[in-house]
């Protein structure tokens, strides 16, 4: 995961200077296996950093070719002015909270909802990174690692007493098909109380793309911060989220209900709580990954 340049560093550079970091970072164009529930590589106008531009006078903060920072930028967007859609396929009641809407499947069941859309994703980008052996979520009983590495030996995970137990039932199996049927598992077994605890506490003063703002409970929210972008003059930045709700339904980018003319970029000094469409955080609620 990038960070983003100190304050004090980034107003001694020019704003030109800046940009061109941040396009000298940009890295390679997507390819099909970097999002691998689409039949070929998005274009590039229609990702989340193709279509949704900087505040005037913001620059996007570097990002290292294969960062999940960087992949985040690639996600894919469905045609502009998409409705969100529910698992079922009908329309979210709510279509005035978003901007753009992410191009991956939800599946058909009531699984993949807020904490389950963040577990995807961080998911994805591990698998499109070659590191299969690092995909794993904690469950919310025991906080016992549910690895997919496990899953693709042919393991599968149950309840034995209080405790997560394993047994061989399934045949080897590491294909894209078996990825997502573990997603699904997983979604049944974590949620946001135990991703909550999963993740480390980072402050503010050091968000960076990749981490989350989180809320763990019965129910519980989370919100991925996808972007971030920094004003050179002013050290200033703001922020994208992502979010699935309940039920079920496809990501989507949100917009920022404080500003009038439905900007989704956040400011990073909102103050006390974190205003979202359907969420409110307190301010210490932001989380990183662990080994990030």
């Amino acid at each position: 995961m990038s960070g983003n340049l100190p304050a004090r560093s980034a107003r001694a550079l020019a704003p030109a200077l800046l940009v061109g970091i941040a396009l000298a970072l940009a890295g390679r164009p997507a390819a099909a296996a970097d999002y691998r529930w689409r039949p070929g590589p998005p274009a590039p106008a229609d990702t989340l950093a193709g279509r949704i531009a900087p505040p005037p006078g913001f620059a996007r903060v570097p990002a290292p070719p294969g960062s999940f920072a960087a992949w985040l930028r690639g996600l894919p967007l469905r045609p502009p002015g998409a409705p969100v859609l529910l698992h079922t396929g009908a329309p979210k009641p709510r279509q005035d909270v978003h901007v753009a809407v992410v191009d991956i499947d939800v599946g058909a069941r009531d699984l993949q909802q807020c904490a389950d859309a963040a577990m995807r994703l961080r998911a994805e980008w591990l698998l499109a990174a070659g590191r299969a052996r690092d995909i794993a979520f904690n469950d919310t009983g025991s906080g016992r690692p549910i690895a997919f590495a496990r899953w693709a030996a042919g393991e599968r995970p149950h309840v034995s007493g209080r405790s997560l137990a394993w047994s061989r039932s399934a045949a080897r199996d590491d294909s894209y098909a078996s990825f997502r049927r573990y997603m699904d598992t997983v979604f049944t077994w974590a949620g946001t109380y135990s991703l909550e605890r999963e993740l480390r506490p980072v402050p503010l003063a050091e968000i960076a793309p990749g981490d989350l703002f989180i809320k763990g409970g019965f129910p519980g929210h989370a919100v991925i911060v996808a972007d971030l972008a920094l004003d050179p003059r002013t050290g200033e930045r703001r922020f994208l989220l992502v979010q699935s709700f309940m039920p079920a339904q496809d990501m989507h980018v949100l917009k920022n209900p404080r500003d009038p003319e439905g900007s989704p970029w956040y400011p990073l000094e909102f103050g006390e709580r974190l205003v979202t469409p359907e969420w409110v955080f307190p301010r210490e609620s932001l989380r990183r990954w662990p080994g990030e």
